[in-house]
């Protein structure tokens, strides 16, 4: 009698989120999406600020972080570059303050 696999432990999407925003970025989305093992550990994930009036590269992604081809990395207006990754709570406070920053720079113009 031949050896069982493992039990894998499954993994669920347990946010999914997209905001459309408002003036004064009428038509720009904030998006989050988060996928967990059965004990809470993030596994997957993606946020992203999208404006197409501020970037037509990436889908209009003007931010993003993803974890998405095997490795943790950061989009910014068309470009893409690996990042360490420490947790999901201190990563999604980061895009939260350069999303921040980034709409003070806006308000600038």
């Amino acid at each position: 009698m031949g050896k069982k696999a493992p039990k894998q432990s499954s993994i669920t999407k347990t946010v999914h989120a997209e905001y459309v925003l408002t003036r004064p970025r009428k038509g720009a989305k904030l998006k989050e999406e988060v996928w967990q093992t059965e004990d809470g550990e993030v596994v997957r994930y993606s946020l992203a600020y999208i404006n197409h009036r501020i970037c037509g590269a990436d889908n209009g992604r003007v931010l993003g972080y993803d974890n998405s081809h095997e490795y943790h990395h950061r989009h910014f207006m068309g470009t893409v570059e690996p990042i360490a990754f420490d947790n999901y709570k201190s990563l999604s406070a980061r895009f939260q303050a350069e999303v921040n920053e980034l709409w003070k720079e806006e308000e600038r113009k």
